[in-house]
């Protein structure tokens, strides 16, 4: 069996297949469903499917890791996300795209929780925010990677979610090598003392506030990904143009995201965090007055990716630092869980936004988004950086 940093790499190879593939789906399907005629409001409703499954998942995520350990659960996981890939090309409907982002929103889940919490469990405290940046980063390249994969509709439909599957079953049989883990003692005591509705409502009571930069993560990505393809169409650009604007932001994020990470170790999760907000809210007002230049929306997409595409592994671990270790798989939960509601707000509303206010800039809906958070934030004065008390 392979060594304990051997098998970080390996669960940060499945975090960016993860990545990859949710990054390929939304633009891919989003294209697909406006070039079929399918209105922006149903576009963007469909496109929920994949949180959807990731919420019907996550509270029956936390009684098998104890049970099974680590690695059966990224198994089980990975398998329904290549199997739900392969099956995309087989029928062209609807409901049964809509199913099958649903199963691959599960598997995800799966893959993600377990992947997260193994990570944050096993990372000495002083290192705690490197090694989440490495999460963060190696989703965000994945993601960035994965919309170019819309290129390759020209030659076949079946073509991206073949390319898919290939991969990310050729990563997930790399889990055959790692040894099975389960999670800490001390946490298996808590968990079977204490029912998971109470253990929510005390992490939420302690942690509230370092889960709205999940929230606003999961509502960046999944608009950006899955709407946005819709109304660049519809504001004059192409397809070609779309696939390449889009993993700008993921991909710019991986430039910054390690470096975030080591500051807000030094300088606190707060003071980084508003920073990256703020920066983020100035990126998205210069795309909004700009958005019908491409050279414009790639530098804009750019630095928006440098500044909030590492809001998801700074909420990790802010929420890390908040919580006792008995409740770290509570807060892992509650921390994805956050970042799926905001995956379902934000492709129905940016698709409500477009369809009944043409005339308005998508971006605004995205700059009030960002405003939100950081205003609560910067108000919440209590909650900077707590790993050197705790």
């Amino acid at each position: 069996m392979v060594s304990a940093q051997t098998r970080f790499w390996i669960l940060i190879a499945l975090v960016f297949i993860s990545g990859f593939s949710q990054g390929m789906i939304l633009p891919l399907l989003s294209i697909i469903l406006e070039q079929n005629g399918v209105p922006s409001s149903v576009n963007g409703l469909h496109a929920t499917g994949l949180y959807i499954g990731v919420l019907i998942a996550s509270p029956f995520m936390e009684k098998p890791i104890q049970k099974l350990g680590f690695k059966p659960m990224i198994m089980i996981g990975g398998m329904l996300v290549f199997i739900s890939l392969v099956l995309f090309p087989v029928w062209q409907a609807l409901w049964f795209w809509f199913v099958l982002r649903v199963i691959v929103g599960i598997g995800d889940n799966m893959l993600h929780f377990s992947t997260q919490t193994w990570i944050t469990t096993t990372s000495p405290k002083e290192k705690r925010g490197e090694n989440i940046s490495f999460y963060g980063l190696s989703f965000g390249l994945g993601f960035a990677v994965g919309p170019l994969m819309t290129r390759l509709l020209e030659i076949h439909q079946a073509l991206p979610f073949l390319i898919s599957a290939s991969l990310s079953m050729l990563v997930w049989s790399s889990m055959f090598f790692v040894r099975n883990s389960m999670p800490e003692d001390d946490n298996i005591q808590h968990v079977s003392s204490s029912s998971s509705i109470s253990r929510f409502i005390q992490t939420g009571k302690i942690a509230w506030v370092a889960l709205l930069p999940a929230f606003g993560y999961g509502f960046l990505e999944a608009t950006l990904h899955g709407i946005f393809p819709v109304y660049g169409l519809r504001i004059g650009h192409d397809v070609g143009i779309l696939s390449l604007i889009i993993p700008f932001f993921a991909g710019a994020s991986i430039i910054t995201q390690i470096p975030l990470g080591v500051l807000s170790d030094r300088l606190g999760r707060r003071k980084i965090l508003l920073f990256a907000l703020s920066g983020g809210i100035i990126a998205f007002l210069f795309a909004a007055l700009f958005e019908t230049s491409a050279i414009a929306l790639f530098i804009t997409f750019a630095m928006s990716g440098m500044l909030v595409g590492s809001l998801y592994s700074l909420s990790i671990a802010f929420m890390t630092d908040l919580l006792p270790a008995s409740l770290l798989p509570a807060g892992n939960l509650m921390t994805g869980i956050s970042f799926s509601i905001g995956s379902l707000v934000g492709p129905y509303l940016g698709g409500l936004f477009i369809e009944f206010l043409p005339g308005v800039s998508f971006f605004y809906v995205i700059i009030f988004m960002l405003i939100l958070i950081a205003a609560t934030i910067l108000f919440k004065k209590d909650t900077g950086l707590q790993h050197t008390t705790n």
